[in-house]
């Protein structure tokens, strides 16, 4: 075959053809084929050798990661006796799936990639910040006498890469082994999520892709929290008292992992009760999943492994109880959560938060993974001392007389916390819609009319208080789940743990 026989390129050509749009719409622009943008010759001239003559040494990170990969970079390069110069790379519309080895093969036999400008993404790296980090681009570094390249590429959707590369290209494959070791301990020591509270957003996360968005932590005392006497208590012993007496534990050869299940109907504080703990443990890291999303629970739990100690906060597990697992499998998810939360070991200082509405719903599986979960509290529906002190709470700022509180607490029985923190909102506005500078009586009894009226039936629903036709619903169901073999407790709403998990 004749050298004007040769099969076409069909990428060659379509980047010919996007060179020759380019150079129409920008005429004033630089020609991409300028030899100081030649990759290979720059490359040739900071190596001192052909770049396809030297090896490639490899590593990769979790998509969330290129923020700590980035900065890794920056941190190693500015100590004494290292440089760098930073480059871009401009060439094929369909480079991310090509290895190091091909883009040099490529740039060096065909001119298919020349020097362009470096791809950057803003990121989140705390709840108030977003860092500009290099999304793709070559590092060609020197460390005293060595010389090397480190080309850095991030996810990219288009491409189907969901993960962070790095490639080093140095003399010997020592050196590069050495300088990923050095990438990877300060992609460990200077992580970003390390005492952050983050979450795992939507289902992009079961194709490697998902996003973590970053929480303020929570700022709560002892006297935001409305719960029985004694509860409170119970519960910061199992999450904070363990994470205060760590070493002593370990001395006594006693396990740090810890399982926390918080059920009870909803609207009577569960995540409220959460939030509490966060703010008690300023130095946890944090991953909160809820719901479907609590498919994401195996990169929780690695991260959690990896920046202990640490909380992985499971809300609504109810709503995964009798799901599959995102991969298709026939094992429930719930039994997944179970496993990944058992495959840390007992020395990990990690502790697992789960809520539920439903523990009806997750004590078969509980039972069946003994262990798992170690202390079961039930929030309950707040008495007529906690709904006082719950419209005490939300209504501070009223100055709230005797009357009015006995009379609402009179009303209000078997209403939530949510009910009662919408109570006071609503008789808020009522007194601003009336040009009233201050909230009186009279708008408290307006606004737990209206709560109570059968009109706001639905929203008395929406806010977790249960009517009679609820209330014999859920005994029916009780009523028929105790009779399944198992340890299983007939009175949901009872007091004390569910039996059948460790108290």
């Amino acid at each position: 075959m004749s050298e004007s026989e040769q099969p076409i390129d069909l990428d060659r050509v379509s980047e010919l053809f996007y060179d020759f749009l380019t150079a129409v719409a920008h005429p004033g622009r630089q020609d991409p084929h300028d030899p100081s943008r030649n990759l290979s010759k720059r490359l040739r001239e900071h190596l001192g050798a052909t770049p396809t003559d030297r090896p490639v040494v490899k590593a990769a990170y979790a998509p969330y990661d290129l923020p700590n990969v980035h900065l890794a970079l920056e941190r190693w390069f500015a100590q004494d006796g290292r440089t760098h110069d930073l480059i871009g790379l401009r060439g094929s519309q369909h480079h991310g799936d090509l290895t190091l080895g091909d883009i040099l093969e490529a740039a060096d036999r065909y001119d298919r990639f020349t020097i362009g400008a470096v791809a950057y993404a803003s990121l989140p790296v705390s709840a108030d910040e977003e860092l500009a980090c290099v999304s793709c681009g070559f590092y060609l570094g020197t460390d005293k006498e060595d010389r090397f390249a480190v080309l850095l590429r991030g996810p990219q959707d288009e491409y189907g890469r969901n993960k962070v590369e790095l490639e080093v290209l140095a003399a010997d494959t020592a050196f590069a082994d050495r300088f990923l070791a050095d990438i990877d301990r300060l992609v460990h020591e200077h992580n970003i999520f390390r005492g952050q509270v983050l979450s795992f957003e939507g289902s992009e996360f079961h194709h490697g892709l998902g996003p973590f968005r970053f929480h303020r932590r929570p700022a709560l005392t002892r006297d935001d929290i409305v719960l029985p006497t004694g509860l409170l208590d119970r519960v910061e012993r199992q999450v904070v008292g363990v994470a205060r007496r760590r070493d002593q534990l370990r001395a006594a050869g006693q396990h740090l992992r810890r399982g926390l299940l918080l059920y009870g109907p909803p609207g009577t504080g569960k995540t409220h009760t959460i939030r509490y703990l966060l703010s008690h443990l300023p130095q946890f890291t944090v991953v909160v999943l809820a719901g479907t999303s609590i498919s994401a629970i195996g990169p929780a739990c690695s991260l959690a492994r990896m920046l202990q100690p640490a909380l992985v906060v499971l809300e609504d597990c109810d709503l995964i109880a009798e799901a599959r697992d995102y991969a298709g499998g026939d094992q429930p998810l719930l039994f997944q959560v179970l496993n990944e939360m058992d495959g840390l070991g007992d020395d990990a200082d990690v502790a697992f938060l789960l809520t539920t509405n439903r523990a009806d719903l997750l004590e078969p599986a509980l039972v069946q993974r003994p262990g798992r979960v170690d202390l079961a509290v039930e929030i309950p529906l707040p008495d007529a001392e906690g709904r006082a002190r719950l419209l005490g709470l939300y209504g501070a700022a009223l100055g709230l007389g005797e009357d009015i509180t006995e009379e609402v607490v009179t009303r209000t029985e078997g209403t939530t916390a949510s009910f009662t923190k919408e109570l006071v909102r609503r008789a808020v506005l009522i007194a601003a819609e009336s040009e009233s500078d201050r909230t009186r009586p009279s708008d408290i009894r307006a606004a737990l009319d209206e709560l109570l009226s059968d009109r706001d039936a639905l929203t008395r629903k929406l806010l977790g208080v249960q009517g009679e036709e609820e209330d014999e619903e859920r005994d029916s169901e009780f009523r028929t789940v105790s009779a399944l073999p198992g340890p299983l407790h007939p009175d949901y709403r009872g007091p004390g743990p569910t039996p059948g998990l460790a108290p």
